[in-house]
């Protein structure tokens, strides 16, 4: 998730931009912007068991720092600007979809309009994708 027009808060894009054709077929990767909203269905119809939302976030940490949140714990706010609050989303989504749902919640540095990481965020992002590859590449999707 992100707006790719506020510098930092379209970390959770570059994220999945980082991952793309390094993960099997069987991890569906949505760069779904400021509308996840939109993509509930594709990722009904791919029946997956766990969905990872990766979004910038004021999580009082270092920038281009992440935390793991689950949907039972509070959800920091989101610093972008999505139609629907992003804990409201998180839980239709697994209400909809039935699997489990985590945040992965990213320090922005810099949320002001521009384009482009701050380089602090930019490599907190290939960090992430490189720990990503590693863990993907040990799970396998079960329909």
């Amino acid at each position: 998730m992100g707006n790719s027009l506020r510098r930092d808060d379209s970390v959770g894009l570059k994220v999945v931009e980082h991952l793309k054709g390094r993960v099997s077929m069987s991890v569906l990767l949505i760069q779904c912007e400021t509308v996840p909203e939109s993509f509930v269905e594709p990722i009904a119809e791919f029946k997956p068991s766990h969905v990872l939302v990766i979004d910038a976030a004021i999580i009082g940490r270092s920038a281009g720092t992440a935390i793991l949140v689950e949907l039972t714990k509070a959800i920091p706010p989101a610093v972008s600007t999505h139609a629907l609050p992003l804990e409201l989303f998180c839980e239709y989504l697994r209400n909809t979809v039935g699997a489990e749902i985590r945040l992965l919640a990213i320090q922005p540095e810099n949320t002001d309009f521009g384009e482009g990481l701050t380089p602090t965020v930019e490599e907190g992002a290939r960090n992430i994708a490189e720990l990503l590859v590693q863990v993907l590449s040990h799970t396998t999707h079960v329909n």
